[in-house]
């Protein structure tokens, strides 16, 4: 059971956890209301009209649990805002006040403070219930002033003094004040957190994005001249071919050499692009998880490296970046580089990994993912070896492993 509610916590994003904690938290207030004031009413001195103001006061928490989940569902965009809910709890909020108040607002000085407790208590739970419903800031401060307004109108009507309704109006004004303000301050904060959440995550995209097109550029570069000789060379052999000209066959053969000469200038491009410098690869690893809001922490030298291990490694150091971004909930990736005892070992670590999610799909070719397929063909090339997958509960490493050659062996 521990085990499993660790999995359902862990499952959820920041937002959602966030979210979670508010729910709860107003959810709670449900319990501290009957506890603190239904409670008192149930035991003042064992009255009968106070065990039904108790029952009052428990049907009061549990339609407030009832708004504060249509309220927060309202505040995500899940579903329109409940004013009918929200003005019935106001009307009920008012009623449970003055029936606690009448009930229990005569006799002895036990009951007289139940009262006033009831009725204090009712009318402060109910506008911080009420606040999460709304967000003009001008109705947030309507409810307290309302609140503690009606307090003094309901009181003097009931029989009690003009000292003790001023009394019950500030004490109103006060812990609504304080709960309206909570209320404000938590949808607030839920809306900054998932505003961030978004923005961190368009980052990411923007990033990929970014190294999406420069690979485009390069290629743009390379082939949009070579394809611009082409063209013109075709039109002057067509030309020179209409004259009978026997120059157009030597134009068709150049032609033939700059589409020859075109397709290894895309292949360099492809290869330059897949067998990037590893210490290149390290850099530009760092700065684009820097971009998308993610510390990026690198150790140890690519320096002195043969080619093809650091090409294979780069395309790990690039593959395990890409996953870190589109995947999990990661803050901080550790990357480093070790060379001891005649082979190399890449270290690629991240947190926020969402383990029942799938957090590391896309490379380890689940969800129909390619990338750990990929990268061991490429491993393979050199001798290499590939590990992925999670450690803990929110953690997911890569660890590739490549042997250097003899002539290399020395480097450390």
């Amino acid at each position: 059971m521990r085990a499993a509610g660790r999995g359902w916590w862990g499952r959820k994003s920041t937002p959602g956890k966030v979210e979670t904690y508010t729910r709860w938290t107003f959810h709670f207030f449900a319990l501290l209301e009957i506890a603190a004031i239904g409670l008192v009413a149930a035991g003042a001195n064992g009255s009968q009209h106070g065990v039904w103001v108790f029952v009052l006061v428990c049907a009061h928490a549990l339609f407030g649990v009832v708004v504060t989940a249509r309220a927060l569902d309202w505040t995500r965009g899940r579903r329109e805002q409940p004013v009918r809910l929200l003005a019935a709890h106001g009307v009920v909020t008012a009623l449970t006040a003055i029936t606690a108040l009448w009930l229990l607002g005569s006799g002895s000085d036990t009951l007289s403070s139940a009262a006033a407790t009831v009725f204090v208590g009712v009318l402060t739970f109910g506008p911080g219930t009420i606040a999460l419903g709304v967000r003009d800031r001008r109705w947030v401060f309507s409810l307290v002033a309302g609140a503690a307004a009606g307090t003094a109108v309901l009181a003097l009507p009931l029989g009690v003094s003009g000292e003790a309704a001023l009394g019950l109006a500030v004490a109103v004004f006060i812990g609504a004040g304080s709960i309206v303000f909570t209320a404000a301050f938590s949808v607030w904060l839920l809306d900054a957190v998932y505003e961030l959440d978004e923005a961190r995550e368009t980052r990411a995209r923007l990033a990929v994005a970014e190294e999406r097109l420069r690979f485009g550029r390069d290629l743009h570069d390379v082939m949009g001249r070579n394809l611009s000789v082409i063209a013109l060379k075709s039109e002057l052999a067509v030309q020179l071919a209409r004259r009978g000209r026997a120059e157009a066959v030597e134009q068709m053969i150049e032609v033939q050499r700059i589409a020859r000469e075109s397709q290894r200038e895309v292949r360099d491009v492809v290869r330059g692009y897949r067998e990037a410098d590893l210490r290149l690869e390290l850099a530009g690893a760092q700065g684009v998880l820097a971009a998308a809001g993610i510390e990026c922490e690198v150790t140890g030298d690519a320096a002195g490296l043969p080619v093809e291990v650091q090409s294979a490694l780069g395309w790990v150091v690039r593959e395990a970046t890409t996953n870190v971004l589109r995947h999990g909930d990661a803050g901080r990736c550790v990357v480093g580089v070790r060379v001891m005892e005649g082979r190399v070992v890449l270290t690629v670590e991240n947190d926020g990994a969402k383990v029942a999610d799938g957090g590391g799909a896309a490379l380890t070719g689940e969800n129909g993912g390619s990338g750990l397929i990929g990268l061991r063909e490429r491993l393979t090339a050199v001798s290499g070896e590939l590990e992925a997958g999670t450690v803990g509960e929110d953690r997911f490493r890569v660890v590739a492993t490549v042997p250097l050659p003899d002539v290399t062996g020395a480097v450390a």
